[in-house]
């Protein structure tokens, strides 16, 4: 992709993970989602020959496959700073992928690539963070600096919406396209906390418009008061938003459910409600 176009820093990504692994990574996000998957995973009526596990910043989504008994091999692949996967067309029956793809800078262009990579009726199955991730830190933060600066930076990522991902997966060629989302909620004793976690998931700011100078303290200080102040439970704690978004999708294939051709209906749906069929243009009258 373009430089110009890109959202996110990589080559800043990669070096945010290696400083979590020196900290001492916090896994309780991608455990859950890796858990998750699994679950998911295990509820699909067939085996899976040869797995990819794309971009995931852990082990853990092989290591819960594994577990399943579903996988005969799952491979860990690479996101590399062009986007480009090192995948040959076919050559998989299933691909999965855990909090990765929220910072690819031309998704449609993945999920081509993973369409690709599929045999005919392989499965895709990834979980990304959504959009109302980390909503209180965002709203938090954008009020800090509007009082204490005058103006926004960009803190945090523009994180996916459910609404679009059904439309991308279809763009990208998967048959039977599901799109659905789940919100966890963490709690954390201060907002000071809760950055700690994100600097030990990697999931620090990597946006390529990021502002480079160091954040004033008394702009972060005030940020912690207002997080405190509009995001508090009774008990004083303080609650932080993770959006899964969760996409699967399957290579085409002719055993798969198409919809019925227009016209091709057996009964009509008037019957099957009990109500009086009106023809187009007339309008329906009071009993």
């Amino acid at each position: 992709m373009p430089s110009g176009l890109a959202i996110f820093d990589r080559a800043l990504l990669r070096a945010r993970l290696r400083r979590a692994g020196q900290l001492g990574a916090e896994s309780f996000l991608i455990d859950r989602v890796a858990a998750d998957m699994a679950e998911r995973l295990s509820a699909v009526l067939r085996q899976f020959d040869h797995g990819a596990d794309v971009g995931t910043p852990s082990d853990a989504v092989r290591r819960a496959l594994a577990a399943t008994g579903k996988v005969t091999s799952v491979a860990a692949v690479a996101i590399g700073d062009d986007e480009a996967l090192d995948l040959a067309a076919g050559s998989l029956d299933l691909a999965v992928s855990a909090l990765a793809l929220q910072f690819a800078n031309d998704l449609p262009g993945l999920l081509i690539q993973l369409r690709r990579a599929l045999k005919p009726d392989g499965l895709l199955l990834a979980a990304l963070a959504g959009g109302d991730t980390l909503i209180e830190l965002r709203q938090s933060f954008a009020a800090a600096e509007s009082e204490m600066e005058g103006g926004l930076s960009p803190r945090v990522a523009p994180f996916a919406d459910v609404r679009d991902m059904g439309a991308l997966l279809q763009r990208a060629g998967f048959a039977l396209p599901v799109v659905d989302s789940e919100r966890l909620a963490v709690r954390y004793d201060t907002a000071f906390a809760l950055m700690q976690d994100l600097r030990r998931m990697g999931a620090t700011n990597i946006l390529r418009e990021r502002r480079r100078a160091p954040l004033k303290r008394s702009t972060l200080l005030r940020m912690a008061e207002i997080y405190a102040g509009r995001f508090a439970d009774p008990d004083g704690r303080l609650r932080a938003t993770f959006e899964i978004v969760w996409l699967s999708g399957w290579a085409p294939h002719e055993s798969q459910q198409k919809p019925l051709r227009p016209g091709s209906a057996r009964a009509r749906l008037a019957d099957a409600l009990g109500t009086k069929e009106v023809p187009a243009g007339e309008k329906a009258g009071r009993d």
